[in-house]
């Protein structure tokens, strides 16, 4: 019997914008996924050739990568983190919408970049930021959080930050402000490229439906805070 196709996604907003997407192309979840006391990662769905995972994002990359999953959805900030040879992104699918930036104390004393040659910066996205800064001939130290980033300078622990921003409102409300966007991020349809070889019959139609679904306009929504 041909195994399920393991379709990963990732918890929180990304997720919750998915969804509707999701169901469009035909990967419904099974009842128990929504119950948000419900701790499973593994979920049956409405069509038995798929199943859903549902783990960190960082994790959605690794598990595409390592052919654990053969496909998944996630943002693009993962997919420029990791690099991963084995993953394909055929799809923005146009959700999930948000900036990888640089935030600092308001009250900062303000400091060209250019004239700087090494900074402390806070972040759970090191291979994006050394990239970055090392375009820009600065040596960038990366302290690796997972949260919380907001109370690194505050506490001393970083000259700046790098991480997701939205509206900017928590940025705001812990008295930091955005200097310089290093990407723009939206979810992506990921596909391991060895899965794609061999399991073509399942996955192609799957991309298909994706792709004719980013294709349509996308109704206005109100951006998360």
């Amino acid at each position: 019997m041909t195994q399920p196709l393991t379709f990963a996604v990732p918890k929180g907003r990304i997720l919750d914008e998915a969804l509707p997407v999701m169901a469009q192309a035909g990967i419904v979840p099974e009842a128990g996924f929504h119950d948000k006391k419900n701790r499973s990662l593994s979920f049956a769905c409405e069509d038995p050739s798929i199943r859903l995972i549902r783990v960190r994002a960082f994790d959605v990359a690794t598990f595409v990568a390592h052919g654990a999953a053969q496909a998944g959805i996630v943002g693009s900030d993962v997919i420029e983190e990791f690099d991963y040879a084995d993953l394909y992104a055929p799809v923005d699918l146009g959700i999930g919408h948000c900036r990888l930036s640089i935030a600092e104390p308001k009250d900062a004393p303000p400091t060209e970049l250019r004239s700087t040659s090494h900074l402390r910066v806070a972040t759970k996205y090191p291979n994006l930021t050394r990239r970055w800064f090392e375009a820009r001939g600065i040596q960038a130290e990366c302290v690796k959080l997972n949260g919380a980033m907001e109370l690194a300078p505050m506490l001393g622990l970083a000259n700046r930050i790098v991480d997701l921003v939205s509206t900017g409102k928590t940025l705001k409300e812990n008295g930091l402000v955005e200097t310089a966007e290093l990407l723009p991020v939206s979810a992506r349809l990921i596909v391991n490229r060895a899965a794609l070889k061999t399991d073509s019959a399942r996955l192609g139609p799957l991309i298909d439906k994706f792709r004719a679904l980013a294709a349509q306009p996308m109704p206005e929504t109100v951006g998360a805070a």
